[in-house]
């Protein structure tokens, strides 16, 4: 994540904007419920919005950055049942099956490898857990942002998502574009 991403993600705005706006739109009705895995937490910003609008759950963040994950912790660190890692998206420190849901908010993107990270993401479910989220659909436009900053990327594009999905055994695959194909929902179920 390069620099001006990190100072996007921790300010007020963008948690606000994130916890009561972006992170509805994103989960699209899919309920969290039981052991929830968000990958690429950031600053925490939608671990708080998820506790917030699901109490009950318990809730492991993990990022990569070393910095991100101190940023989550601290915003975290009153709340019950939270747990902030630092965690390589591509080789996640859990046991097959631990969770019920995985979450992924715009981090997608950043991973250069993300046929592993869909890989993991459906090693750590349990059998019918959903992966949901959201990321950057390759445009002209998201390719611009990541160039202009210099952080590396690799953004996808629909279909490349929805085959990745099922190429890692997902079923019921849903992948959806939205605000003039410039991101896309995604969602799906391990069977």
């Amino acid at each position: 994540m390069s620099t001006a991403e990190q100072v996007f993600c921790r300010s007020a705005p963008w948690r606000a904007f994130a916890s009561g706006v972006v992170l509805p739109w994103a989960l699209d009705g899919t309920p969290l419920r039981g052991d929830v895995l968000e990958l690429g937490s950031g600053s925490g910003a939608m671990a708080e919005g998820m506790m917030r609008t699901h109490p009950g759950i318990r809730l492991t963040a993990t990022d990569l950055d070393a910095a991100m994950v101190r940023a989550a912790g601290a915003r975290l660190s009153g709340l019950p049942d939270v747990t902030v890692e630092q965690a390589d998206v591509t080789a996640l420190p859990f046991g097959d099956s631990a969770f019920d849901v995985v979450t992924s908010h715009l981090m997608l993107h950043h991973v250069i490898a993300w046929p592993a990270a869909l890989a993991e993401a459906a090693r750590v479910l349990r059998p019918g857990g959903v992966l949901v989220g959201y990321d950057f659909t390759d445009t002209r436009f998201a390719r611009l942002i990541h160039w202009a900053d210099r952080s590396p990327h690799r953004i996808l594009a629909v279909d490349e998502l929805w085959h990745g999905l099922e190429a890692v055994g997902f079923e019921d695959v849903s992948v959806r574009t939205s605000y003039r194909d410039h991101v896309m929902r995604f969602h799906a179920r391990r069977p």
